[in-house]
């Protein structure tokens, strides 16, 4: 055991009360490093100011021949002493020591199981725990090989768990052995790992830090083919988070407020964590085959400041989106999406597409064989863009959605018509023909009725004897009022003539 050295080169004491000891009967610190110690005489507190000690390390600790054991026992003994007067600054200075003396001496077992021994000390600050583990993170990524990182971090794991006040140190943890398990390929357990955190309760992350926390999660759900996880994930993001200006100045914090803590470095910008948010998301659309979600996706990608200034990466976003838009069945929002982007006027750089849309805009009759000969290496060339294929189903889904383009044109021009007349019209067997007719009134984009006995089609809706009658009776209206305007006109032409026969006479 050393021996404590005497420290106190200067002490500064009051002389007020005559019952306190000598201060020779007092025991000094044997540290260098803690200047304030603090001892209660006859229910009095006399504060012992120290100032640093002239003697060297090896004078305090003994010679560099000692052991570890012998260092960290007299550290630990400075820890005690110092957690017990419930010395903030003494015990988060002993604990780091420690971990500093077995880092340095390569000790990674003992680095482990003093982080645990000093955690689970009674009456242990939190302020030196934080501390603790705080430095302990930046060995991870020293350590000499991959089985003493996972250990260190699953130490660090247990110690931070529970804790409010490490929360977010323990969430960094997990995303690095999340990391470590998927280039192991364990993508289930990186998952799993991942999911253990809920960071969105956290007040004091960053609010792009949690942004890529999350969008982790998502990517490794999508990994492990989770895709109704991915998705109760992804909700908690709301789009509007990235429309936020990030120039605008933060506002300093209430005092009733918690701090937020500065993102690390490596953490995207908020435009960048919004490209990634609307790259999973099209992954998770794409499993479901939701042309029109995807559609979006690449909308809002397209929307990005960074992306519209470079035609590089604008030009291979918008054919997505073009492809996607006619890829999507007719509904309202498809039909606003069409004609916004017919207004856009980067459009005219790629003519090819725009033609593509207006064919969808105009009401008349697509021949497919024409369109498929015209965009068929234009389909086949998206797999070497942005964004890879437009999916196994994609060539098939373009042909039906002609068809119900055409069934749609052919229901504005005609009342009735022929099942065959209109197989002949979209150049389908009358089988086909009827197939995707009923497909369509199921699905309500249309009202069409088929008499099969007679083959006739009718694409009028029934109407009942109230709005018959409300029909009958503005058209009755209209008849009265073109009667009256008739007799005023006829009238006045009589007066008139009669006021020029009487001028003539």
């Amino acid at each position: 055991m050393l021996k404590p050295t005497p420290l106190f080169s200067n002490i500064v004491a009051t002389t007020e009360y005559p019952d306190l000891k000598p201060l020779s009967d007092f025991q000094p610190v044997a540290t260098s490093s803690f200047r304030v110690a603090r001892s209660h005489i006859s229910s009095l507190s006399v504060h012992v100011l120290l100032e640093w000690s002239p003697y060297s390390d090896n004078q305090i600790w003994g010679d560099a021949g000692d052991s570890l054991e012998a260092k960290i026992e007299s550290l630990l003994n400075v820890e005690k002493q110092m957690r017990q007067v419930a010395d903030v600054a003494g015990t988060r200075k002993a604990a780091t020591d420690i971990l500093q003396l077995c880092f340095e001496a390569g000790a990674w077992q003992t680095l482990n199981e003093q982080i645990l021994l000093i955690s689970k000390r009674r009456g242990q600050l939190k302020q030196a725990v934080q501390s603790m583990v705080q430095l302990a993170m930046q060995y991870i990524d020293q350590t000499p090989d991959i089985d003493t990182k996972i250990e260190l971090i699953k130490t660090l794991n247990g110690v931070s768990a529970g804790k409010i006040y490490v929360e977010i140190e323990r969430a960094r943890l997990i995303k690095k052995l999340a990391k470590i398990k998927e280039e192991q390929g364990l993508i289930a357990e990186a998952a799993d790992l991942m999911q253990e955190v809920a960071v969105e309760t956290f007040g004091a992350m960053a609010k792009t830090e949690k942004i890529a926390f999350i969008l982790e999660q998502v990517r490794l759900c999508l990994d492990r083919q989770d895709y109704v996880r991915a998705q109760i994930l992804s909700r908690k993001i709301s789009p509007r988070v990235f429309e936020a200006d990030p120039s605008k100045e933060k506002k300093k914090p209430k005092e009733s407020e918690s701090i937020v803590e500065e993102a690390p470095a490596d953490i995207p910008s908020l435009l960048e964590l919004k490209r990634i948010y609307y790259q999973l998301m099209i992954r998770y659309y794409s499993h479901n085959s939701d042309y029109l979600e995807i559609c979006r996706c690449y909308k809002s990608i397209y929307e990005i400041p960074s992306v519209k200034e470079d035609p590089a990466q604008w030009i291979p976003v918008l054919r997505k989106i073009c492809w996607y838009l006619v890829l999507s069945p007719h509904d309202p929002m498809q039909s606003s999406l069409l004609n916004s982007t017919l207004e856009d006027k980067n459009l005219s750089e790629i003519p090819h597409f725009r033609l593509l849309l207006k064919q969808l805009v105009t009401m008349e009759v697509i021949q497919w064989t024409a369109l498929w000969g015209t965009f068929e290496n234009e389909f086949e060339n998206e797999k070497n863009m942005l964004g890879g294929s437009l999916g196994e189903k994609a060539a098939e889904d373009l042909k039906l959605r002609v068809i119900e383009h055409n069934i749609l044109v052919i229901s504005k021009y005609y009342s009735r018509i022929t099942l065959k007349r209109l197989a002949d019209l979209l150049c389908l067997t009358v089988q086909e023909a009827e197939k995707h007719l009923s497909d369509m009134v199921v699905s309500k984009v249309l009202v069409a009725k088929i008499d099969r006995p007679l083959g006739m089609i009718c694409f009028q809706a029934a109407k009942d004897s109230n709005d018959i009658l409300n029909l009958w009776s503005s058209n009755l209206e209209k008849l009265l009022e073109i009667v009256e305007k008739s007799c005023h006109q006829i009238h006045k032409e009589t007066m008139v003539h009669k006021a020029a026969l009487s001028l003539k006479s």
